[in-house]
């Protein structure tokens, strides 16, 4: 890992975001040259809108509490322009998360749902260089702390197959996941994109992506360890298929979906089971 982490800092991959997102962010836009206002109005005129009577305002790409309080509280409040919207999540980076944004999204807590997604992707530190993931675990906890202080749900990221991972780095993650007040967990699978470092890691040999069994495998163990009472709310990342380098399978989510499930009900598995074993042992001990 050290090797891994001495060419990131000598290829200056130390700046303009985490090394696996492209320049539009980890999620899918629906049209940046609308305002959000218009974005949530035309959602609004599409089939997906006849789908369900209540719907969450999700801002996910990017940094969603990174600017002052009076702007974020302008783009929040433009969101939230029908009726059918019961919900406000928000996507953001542990060290923009302070007082001042966690006093300003509970002001909608009397008449919406509010959630706060936070990127971990891996509580090994070292890790986080690598990727460039620009904050530490302890940053994490504090901004878990804050948002617990204000009764407001967490939900956390993490990733598999990140450069330089091992099997004990995605157990001492799971850990560190147990070990905090949170609602939620998505999983996601670690996919090379096109014009990112990690694409040009991949070309040149610097990275190898997960096989579809081993990330199958990595889930069975995250899923068995988690605390129960956590709602998991994906276990796979999807990647657009129009600039995906690798894995292949990751355009294929029911492959993904369909395996984790074949086996998890084969060997008679549920979440929490590992979990609930070690709570057994320190009991016993």
């Amino acid at each position: 890992m050290e090797d891994l982490l001495a060419l990131i800092e000598m290829e200056n991959y130390g700046f303009g975001g985490c090394i696996y997102c492209s320049e539009k962010g980890s999620g899918e836009l629906i049209n940046s040259m609308e305002s959000i206002t218009q974005q949530v109005k035309h959602y609004f005129t599409t089939y997906r809108a006849e789908r369900a009577n209540k719907f969450i305002a999700y801002f996910q790409n990017f940094t969603n509490t990174y600017d002052t309080i009076e702007n974020l509280k302008v783009k929040y409040d433009a969101a939230l322009v029908d009726d059918r919207i019961v919900g406000l999540e928000i996507g953001t980076r542990p060290d923009c998360i302070n007082e001042d944004v966690a006093k300003l999204l509970k002001t909608y807590t009397n008449k919406y749902y509010v959630c706060v997604e936070l990127g971990l992707q891996t509580s090994n530190d070292q890790i986080g260089k690598i990727i460039n993931r620009g904050y530490t675990s302890e940053q994490f906890t504090k901004a878990v702390e804050i948002l617990n202080k204000y009764d407001i749900d967490v939900v956390a990221h993490i990733m598999v197959g990140l450069p330089g991972e091992r099997k004990k780095d995605i157990e001492n993650t799971v850990n560190f996941i147990n070990a905090h007040k949170l609602q939620g967990v998505k999983i996601h699978c670690t996919y090379v994109v096109e014009n990112t470092i990690l694409a040009q890691m991949y070309k040149n040999g610097e990275y190898k992506a997960l096989e579809l069994d081993d990330y199958i495998e990595t889930l069975i163990d995250i899923m068995t360890h988690l605390k129960p009472e956590l709602i998991i709310h994906r276990i796979t990342g999807d990647a657009p298929k129009d600039i995906l380098v690798a894995p292949y399978w990751n355009k294929h989510k029911m492959w993904i979906l369909h395996g984790f499930e074949k086996r998890f009900r084969a060997r008679d598995l549920w979440q929490g089971k590992e979990y609930k074993k070690q709570q057994k042992l320190e009991v016993r001990s």
